[in-house]
């Protein structure tokens, strides 16, 4: 019979340990752009379901350490995405506004981006890219965040790869980008304006 391992007994106040992914490399803009995104084949994706109240949606942002959140019913079928700038912005408040209700009434389907709505790059052309282009594709489409798209293979359907954040640049270079107003989408706009 082979020895056994000595056992104790926890005392108090004990935690668990909680991943971390390990720490951005800094980069400079002429990196590779690949350094910036947030490879979801290494990092869990964060979700959130579409009929979570905009609360539980902030505190699963706050718990997680993210600012983004994918918007999912059925996994791994991505809806859309809410960020915090949707959840504590002016479009929720107008969206309360204009439905009669509280703030607090209010569901992540109500502030989200849609799938459809969003703008997106292939990870196979993002792997020729640098920072600087990263940077430029962001600021063109008005958005904080870029999805990255990979192709499908004969064995997956196409999928969400990654996503390149705005913050994530500034955290990895040690430096604010320039301050470029964020666009809304067309959907969005026309919904503040009904």
């Amino acid at each position: 019979m082979a020895n056994k391992i000595t056992t104790f007994r926890f005392p108090e106040g004990v935690c668990i340990a909680q991943a971390l992914p390990p720490a951005p490399a800094s980069v400079t803009m002429d990196s590779p752009a690949l350094l910036v995104m947030t490879d979801l084949t290494q990092v869990r994706a964060a979700t959130i379901h579409p009929a979570a109240t905009l609360a539980l949606a902030e505190r699963t942002m706050i718990h997680q350490g993210v600012r983004l959140l994918f918007v999912v019913t059925d996994m791994p079928c991505v809806d859309g995405i809410v960020s915090l700038l949707d959840i504590q912005g002016e479009e929720a408040m107008q969206h309360a506004h204009r439905h009669n209700v509280r703030r607090d009434e209010l569901t992540v389907s109500d502030v989200m981006s849609r799938l459809s709505e969003l703008d997106a790059v292939d990870f196979a052309g993002l792997r020729n890219a640098s920072v600087s282009q990263a940077v430029a594709t962001l600021e063109e489409c008005g958005r904080p965040h870029l999805l990255v798209s990979e192709a499908a293979t004969s064995t997956s359907p196409p999928r969400i790869r990654g996503i390149i954040s705005r913050t994530q640049i500034e955290r990895q270079l040690g430096r604010s980008l320039p301050n470029v107003p964020i666009a809304s989408t067309f959907a969005k706009l026309a919904k503040s304006l009904a």
